[in-house]
């Protein structure tokens, strides 16, 4: 074999180089000699020029014309054949079939009844011709395809990594194809893994599926693999738990492709490969994502996104981008954010219009949502038609300890921009609420259910499609715990969790920002949408897992601190509220809720409570503040009181667990900073349990009883 190499790449570099005027050149000698090869086959006789010379003549001429036309025609003179496919042979067949109709046509037409040709001329020539033109041009061609592909193969077999490609649906197919067809990038696929009994043992894009995903482990070994690529785009959070766990026992680095939200209508491509995080781990069972009713609703409109650098708003602004609105209007406070999503949007924008979809308008727009005169004059000036409002505080800590801006900015901005929408005649407008609204226990939570009853009262005032959407944590969102637990990470620990059993509901923010277009196309007026979140996720898990997924990157032991809940914060958060009666909608990820008890408060009584609370705000009385709520928020109560059971409390808080790559983890006590918890006494140490030998155990739950406990852990 390594004699003929050099022939052979000789001969690949030869079929490379021909270009489509050697094509045209080709395709004369060949439909030169088809009529005549045709007829030797009709025939079955060598020579039978001699008693069809004149008429075959007569033949060959007019074929030539006829497939040369219509090759021209089809455009198979300005192909660059070194990359055909399916729809280049589709083309070339197409092509074929038209010259055999047009030709034939032609024979019985014209030249027998003219008499051009004698009527003892055999009448199948003109089909037999052009499947002979079908396999000598389609062949021809395909040569090239094909030499570049063996020049492909060639490459790869140097020092590259081996690649086992889990999926062989489409997304493993294409991430396959771009290994093949970028030998730079230094990776080599050997095989596919699929779980689909139809295709074990098949051959797909000239790899073997040499199994099912259970088998990767023993897999991996005998196939001599460097990486795994998981490229199963719908895959849901539990089957990539599944999957990420088989691949760590080979102990082969994992990647993987985004989830079909992220993905939308991007084409999977290798860049797009990354580690396995820990929001693929939490993926739902995805629906198939429908941009029709969306897009009709936006198309050929002027949007407004407030909060438009921000996590949720910038998706938002992305997710919008593709559905061909009129302009976009991305609305901030911070010029930094605002400034990083105009210049992702421009550049989106400009490989839209390389592809030849119609351009959009971007407004940058630098302004706080509480200055009536400065939105006034932006509603004025790009008069939106529809508006996603997601700027708010969110941070629960943080606005316990400035409520005054959390009443101005979460209530009064969210107010001011519903009497903008009014004013200038605004279609539709969609809030982001959260699940912190119902039953709130913290001022965030609290002055986002007023905002959803200023939409409600302006919905039933105005007729018009206002609506909230509500939805838990989204993962990976600025200052997200998981955003601060990377941090941690990075500087080796500790990982710090309020409590053992806080959980929160999750959901990846292209699927959250999806789901709120979805429901904003829905919205008929005053309706509150629940996102269906599924079941909640324990805090104490996502930082395990995210030690777990990170192991190769760090090294040593890394602690999680227990630190007890902080100001305003739940052990578990709810998403409706006992007097909210949620339905299905035809969208099977969204719920609606009309207008319930609280959102029936008089809109004298809320809008002239609204105005004290801001003016309590302004002024700085913040004594008052949890009142002026109450009155507005009949659930809100402002955290448990002292002794209440969320709290970790002086006598076993701010537990310490230990996740280290012994395996293990540990706990100790320590103060707890919730409010109505007494602190430790000032100055007192912390007693540390003695480090224990490397175990294996499941986990055993800390100690009811006062006091420091461990907790011992596989990792």
């Amino acid at each position: 074999m390594s004699l003929l190499a050099p022939f052979v790449d000789r001969f690949t570099r030869l079929l490379l180089r021909l270009r489509n005027r050697h094509f045209l050149l080709y395709d004369l000698l060949t439909f030169l000699v088809t009529p005549a090869l045709a007829l030797v086959l009709r025939t079955e006789r060598l020579s039978p020029v001699d008693d069809y010379g004149s008429a075959l003549a007569v033949v060959t001429g007019s074929f030539l014309v006829v497939k040369l036309g219509i090759f021209y025609a089809a455009g198979l003179y300005n192909r660059y054949w070194r990359y055909a496919s399916i729809d280049e042979l589709a083309k070339i067949t197409l092509a074929v079939v038209a010259a055999v109709v047009a030709q034939s046509a032609l024979y019985f037409f014209v030249l027998r009844p003219a008499g051009f040709v004698a009527l003892e001329f055999p009448r199948s020539v003109p089909l037999l011709d052009g499947l002979l033109v079908l396999i000598f041009a389609g062949g021809a061609r395909y040569s090239v395809r094909l030499a570049q592909r063996l020049q492909q193969r060639v490459r790869a077999n140097g020092h590259n990594r081996r690649v086992l490609v889990v999926g062989a649906g489409e997304a493993g197919v294409l991430i396959a194809e771009e290994m093949y067809a970028n030998p730079q990038l230094g990776l080599h696929p050997v095989a596919f893994v699929d779980d689909d009994p139809e295709k074990q043992r098949m051959r797909i894009r000239g790899l073997d599926v040499v199994g099912t995903s259970e088998a990767i482990p023993s897999l991996v070994p005998g196939l001599e693999i460097d990486l795994i690529v998981i490229a199963i785009a719908r895959a849901s959070g539990s089957d990539l738990r599944a999957l990420s766990a088989l691949c760590e026992e080979t102990g082969v680095e994992t990647k993987t492709i985004p989830g079909v939200y992220e993905l939308l209508d991007e084409r999977v491509t290798i860049r797009q490969l990354r580690d396995v995080q820990v929001e693929d781990l939490l993926r739902r069972e995805p629906v198939e994502p429908d941009t029709t009713r969306v897009g009709a609703l936006l198309d050929g409109k002027t949007v407004m996104v407030t909060g438009a650098g921000g996590s949720i708003g910038s998706e938002l602004c992305r997710q919008i981008l593709v559905l061909g609105p009129a302009a976009l209007v991305l609305v901030g406070h911070g010029e930094n954010s605002i400034f990083a999503i105009e210049a992702e949007l421009r550049r989106r924008l400009a490989e839209h219009a390389a592809a030849g979809m119609p351009p959009v308008r971007l407004h940058a727009v630098i302004a706080d949502i509480r200055d009536e005169d400065r939105m006034g004059h932006v509603f004025a000036l790009h008069r939106p038609e529809v508006v996603f409002h997601a700027a708010a505080h969110k941070h629960v800590p943080l606005m316990e300890a400035n409520a005054e801006d959390a009443v101005t900015n979460n209530v009064l901005g969210t107010r001011t921009l519903l009497q903008l929408c009014e004013r200038y005649e605004a279609d539709r407008f969609v809030l982001i609420s959260t699940d912190k609204a119902v039953n709130p226990t913290s001022i965030m939570g609290a002055t986002k259910r007023i905002a959803e009853l200023l939409v409600q009262e302006a919905a039933a005032r105005t007729g018009r499609a206002f609506s909230a959407v509500r939805f838990g944590n989204v993962l990976g969102s600025r200052g997200s715990v998981l955003q601060t637990f990377r941090r941690q990470l990075e500087h080796g620990g500790p990982l710090t969790v309020t409590h053992p059993e806080i959980k929160r509901f999750f959901m990846t923010i292209p699927e959250a920002v999806h789901l709120v277009l979805q429901a904003g196309a829905l919205a008929e007026g005053g309706e509150v949408f629940l996102l269906e979140m599924g079941e909640p996720t324990r805090i104490v898990d996502l930082a395990r897992d995210l030690i777990r997924l990170s192991s190769h990157k760090h090294s040593g032991e890394i602690e999680i601190i227990f630190t007890g809940l902080r100001p305003g914060e739940k052990l578990t958060e709810e998403l409706a509220a006992e007097d909210e009666a949620f339905r299905p909608t035809v969208h099977e990820k969204i719920l609606v809720c009309p207008r319930n008890g609280e959102a029936a408060v008089a809109a004298p009584a809320l809008l002239e409570g609204v105005e004290a609370l801001a003016e309590a705000a302004r002024e700085g009385r913040l004594e008052h503040v949890p009142a002026l709520i109450g009155a507005l928020v009949p659930s809100y109560h402002a955290g448990p009181p002292e002794g209440d059971p969320e709290c970790l409390g002086e006598e076993a808080s701010a537990r310490r667990s230990r996740a280290g790559t012994d395996g293990a983890e540990r706990v100790e006590a320590g103060a707890c900073g919730r409010r109505g918890c007494q602190p430790t006494r000032p100055g007192a140490a912390r007693r540390r349990t003695p480090k224990r030998a490397r175990h294996a155990a499941p986990i055993i739950e800390a100690p009811k009883t006062p006091g420091s406990g461990t907790i011992v852990a596989r990792r």
